[in-house]
């Protein structure tokens, strides 16, 4: 099996975006989350390799799910992918341990270039 993902976005369209540029390039998307609260219960059941997570969610931050993920599960790897694109909230989200960031609206190439730089 390769590289497990799961996408946690509150916009379905977002998520359906993701899973169909994953799905070409042969990653495994496990799980699909709307919220924070459905992201950790995914996370614990599905295990995934890396975290695609968007900051703004209806029912928590997408920075304090970072920091509470990888407190739980170290070996994770969170890509931050958000509209919010402002110097401090990418060093910040970085700071907190987030792999890389990706700016919506982004491409295709960008995504896949972000993911195959956490392949090495």
């Amino acid at each position: 099996m390769g590289t497990t993902v799961m996408i946690v976005d509150d916009s379905f369209f977002m998520r359906n975006i993701l899973r169909g540029i994953l799905s070409d390039k042969g990653y495994n998307v496990v799980a699909e989350a709307a919220s924070g609260i459905e992201a950790m219960k995914y996370l614990h059941d599905r295990k995934p390799d890396i975290i695609i997570l968007d900051i703004i969610l209806p029912d928590s931050n997408g920075l304090d799910l970072l920091e509470s993920t990888l407190q739980s599960h170290p070996h994770v790897k969170v890509i931050i992918c958000s509209g919010i694109g402002q110097e401090p909230i990418i060093q910040k989200a970085l700071a907190h341990g987030a792999k890389a960031f990706i700016q919506k609206p982004f491409t295709p190439e960008k995504v896949i270039e972000v993911l195959a730089s956490l392949e090495g």
